[in-house]
């Protein structure tokens, strides 16, 4: 069975209607390698479903979160809640800057959970393993930046605020 097949089960195991709205919602998060936010989805699904309503979006991820078919990433520095159909052991990782989430296939996420599976006596539903940090992209983009710049600025900073309170002083 397919992450589509999978996910379109779980709605109706828990009675759902399967409503082209949430058929199209299940099929965003089954194929996206991103990891999407409800605004997102909302934001791409709209255009072909203009009856399609947020709180369907919400509703539709919270119970598939509560089936334990998708996960909750939380937020990627950009405050908002990410999603992730694949639930499947791996390492998810978070740019504090750009927000883009990307999955990362590891043995030992693998080994983790026989580990602690064996060792706890839990039935594991699953687990979250989210790294954050400054994607590739972003860290060749902030070395492009000048060397100096922020600790320009700060310096600028200061000395402006230093030249305030000596004139507002003189007042």
């Amino acid at each position: 069975m397919d992450r589509t097949e999978q996910l379109v089960q779980a709605l109706r195991e828990a009675g759902l209607r399967l409503t082209p709205q949430r058929l199209a919602i299940v099929r965003l998060l089954a194929t996206t390698d991103q990891h999407p936010t409800a605004q997102m989805i909302y934001e791409q699904l709209r255009p072909d479903y203009p009856s399609l309503s947020l709180a369907t979006v919400y509703n539709t991820l919270e119970t598939l979160v509560d089936l334990g078919v998708v996960n909750v990433l939380g937020s990627a520095g950009d405050d908002a809640v990410h999603y992730d159909a694949d639930t499947d052991p791996h390492v998810n990782l978070a740019c504090i800057s750009c927000h883009r989430v990307i999955d990362l296939p590891s043995q030992y996420v693998h080994a983790l959970e026989q580990e602690v599976a064996t060792t706890s006596g839990y039935r594991l539903l699953g687990a979250r393993v989210v790294y954050y940090g400054l994607c590739p992209d972003c860290q060749r983009e902030a070395a492009r930046q000048p060397a100096g710049g922020r600790r320009h600025r700060r310096r600028r900073r200061r000395r402006d605020e230093h030249h305030q309170t000596q004139s507002g002083s003189e007042e």
